[in-house]
């Protein structure tokens, strides 16, 4: 019996709900070759075995360079501008040994600990962003998007707190930011010429902080050294480009498709909350990994090229093909995981690839974990009948190749008695 065609990719539908088209990739083509809207061809990992070894295999090399594509496709890999600005150095884009030098040298700048006295910081963020949403409104009755209003601008306060972007510069980065997330599935040119501004700020403000070190992530970056060998200014300031860029639009989308999938599972956001309500946090912990796995912020993990002939799942990869690893599906692999479709916040056996595996595992997980508890928690405290104020049909998500996320969140709800302001 023949195999039916495979169902169609990355149209608008498709970003609506991309589960059921990658079961059948799954099942019936578990590595495919498939042409992107960029025009470029790559292949799709989908099973979660075969993506687990892909994303560790070191013979999938993250550097453009060993791309084979013709020139149609070259320059249509990475973050659109990146070449054209020199921030081609950054952990997304190097292999060893220049990878283990840079990550060895960025770790020691962005520590567990650094992200632990950080979290104050996080809160203190959080419950702004949420005083502004209910202070906005009347005494009983609120509504806001919570994708513009609160998952957008948190992520973006904190890392420009963490790298030490000036408070008077912080709106600058959010127009930026808001820019590459705007044209993330259209033209590359906004993007790029984003890009191209956040490097000139970066360039100036390393050497503004050269005078004046502190205690920051850029000041870090720019003491950091091994074994007497420094971080040069452009891998210093790729390193603070993409730890913006990595940084935000993932906490924007765990934050985001976090609060909407519990928004579609009442038992489970009720299941929680009750746990929060009693001071108990385990249920939290679990609960962002099962989120991150159910339905995480990034769909496909980052552009890696093979650097020789080489087999994955039964299939052959040429020398310089382009591969995809669908982290989207792997995460719903029955194979791997029961009840892949079921929200479950107390699932234990949930090592998903939602920040990756091997020597490329997302270095700001910890941050990301972090503001994504504290944000979901402290909105399910503050705002506990939080529902959805449109219909699940009418939300559109934002297109693109890697990143997963809605374009706006309505929501609707009752401001608590406490937090009423009598006119």
């Amino acid at each position: 019996m023949n195999t039916p065609p495979a169902p169609p990719l990355f149209t608008w539908e498709f970003a609506s709900d991309p589960y059921p088209a990658y079961a059948w990739l799954r099942e019936h083509a578990p590595v495919h070759r498939t042409e992107l809207p960029s025009g470029v061809e790559a292949w799709l990992v989908t099973r979660y075995a075969d993506a687990r070894q892909a994303l560790a295999d070191q013979r999938l090399s993250k550097n453009p360079v060993h791309h084979s594509e013709n020139a149609h496709g070259k320059g249509k890999v990475g973050i659109p501008g990146e070449r054209s600005a020199n921030l081609m150095t950054h952990l997304l884009n190097i292999d060893p040994p220049d990878h283990t030098r840079l990550r060895r040298l960025v770790s020691k700048a962005f520590t567990p600990r650094r992200v632990a006295e950080f979290a104050p910081r996080v809160q203190e963020l959080t419950d702004q962003l949420i005083d502004a949403i209910v202070n906005k409104q009347g005494v009983a009755e609120g509504e806001a998007d919570l994708i513009h209003e609160f998952a957008f601008p948190l992520p973006i306060y904190a890392i420009c707190d963490l790298l030490g972007v000036p408070p008077e510069d912080q709106d600058d980065f959010r127009d930026w930011a808001g820019m590459m997330i705007r044209h993330g599935g259209g033209p590359r040119g906004g993007v790029a010429r984003s890009v191209k501004k956040m490097r000139t700020y970066l360039a100036e403000l390393i050497h503004r902080k050269r005078e004046d070190l502190g205690e920051d992530l850029i000041s870090g970056l720019i003491r950091a050294s091994d074994h007497g060998e420094h971080l040069t200014e452009n891998e210093a300031a790729a390193m603070a480009f993409i730890l913006l860029f990595a940084g935000f639009e993932t906490t924007v989308n765990l934050i985001g498709n976090g609060t909407y999938a519990l928004l579609r599972n009442p038992d489970q956001r009720e299941r929680l909350q009750n746990a929060l309500a009693e001071g108990d946090e385990s249920l939290l912990a679990t609960g962002i990994e099962e989120l991150l796995r159910y339905d995480g912020p990034v769909e496909l993990a980052t552009w890696r090229f093979a650097t020789q002939d080489l087999t994955i799942g039964g299939q052959r990869i040429a020398e310089g093909d382009p591969v995809l690893v669908v982290l989207a599906a792997a995460d719903r692999d029955p194979e791997r995981f029961a009840d892949p479709d079921t929200l479950d916040l107390a699932r234990r056996d949930n090592q998903h690839l939602g920040y990756g595996h091997g020597i490329h595992y997302c270095l700001g997980a910890p941050l990301a974990r972090l503001e994504g508890q504290t944000a979901l928690a402290t909105l399910l405290r503050r705002l506990p009948d939080l529902r959805l104020a449109a219909d699940p049909d009418e939300l559109r998500w934002r297109g693109g190749l890697i990143m997963r996320g809605l374009r706006t969140l309505p929501v609707e709800f009752t401001v608590p008695a406490a937090e009423q302001k009598v006119p």
